[in-house]
């Protein structure tokens, strides 16, 4: 369950870009960040479309090779959810954008049996589609570790979901977590933005 004024949150940018889909699901393995970070309040994910139509992905530098995914960022504390998504393609893009849709609210739990004694992460990514309207593509923020970006069609989404979903397993200390575990929670957000997209058309 969201907190409330997150809720009230959703219902007015739902009224402003659309009705988000609402998703719910249960992760299996331990946690590892970002959902069991606690400097933030969840995500928003980043689906710019550039004027040509492709979509923005990236890979950062210490991630396993090719897990390209598209652009998320942490909400912080406080911070609401719209200058979140703003303030963030701002920092790992360099572009001036418009915000058309509001496509999904996407909330994670870890299932039962991988709940670590008294923790219970919980997380949510929302997720937008913008246009690229000016501004010189580029990281600007190099905190944000970007290693590299690729433009795909909406069409190559699928892909990279399941990409992502068969990342090799294996720790690593910038998620504090199991890479394999890492790549079914980021293969989930391809796919519903894919959906989101596909049954807008």
């Amino acid at each position: 369950m969201l907190a409330q004024h997150i809720e009230e949150e959703i219902t007015a940018l739902a009224a402003c870009y659309g009705a988000p889909r609402r998703i719910n699901v249960t992760l299996t393995g331990a946690p590892f960040r970002p959902i069991s970070s606690d400097d933030r309040i969840g995500e928003v994910c980043m689906v710019v479309r550039r004027t040509n139509g492709k979509l923005i992905t990236a890979v950062k530098t210490f991630y396993p090779p090719g897990a390209f995914r598209l652009l998320t960022g942490g909400i912080d504390h406080g911070e609401a959810v719209e200058a979140a998504l703003l303030r963030e393609i701002a920092e790992e893009t360099g572009l001036e954008v418009a915000v058309r849709r509001f496509l999904a609210v996407i909330e994670y739990t870890l299932a039962e049996a991988d709940k670590a004694a008294g923790a219970n992460p919980s997380f949510a990514t929302f997720a937008f589609l913008v246009d690229e309207i000016g501004g010189t593509f580029g990281v600007v923020d190099e905190d944000e570790q970007i290693g590299a970006f690729r433009e795909i069609d909406v069409e190559e989404l699928p892909a990279l979901a399941d990409t992502l979903a068969s990342v090799a397993d294996g720790y690593h200390p910038e998620i504090d977590g199991s890479w394999a575990d890492w790549g079914r929670f980021r293969a989930v957000v391809q796919r519903s933005v894919y959906d989101a997209l596909v049954d807008a058309d």
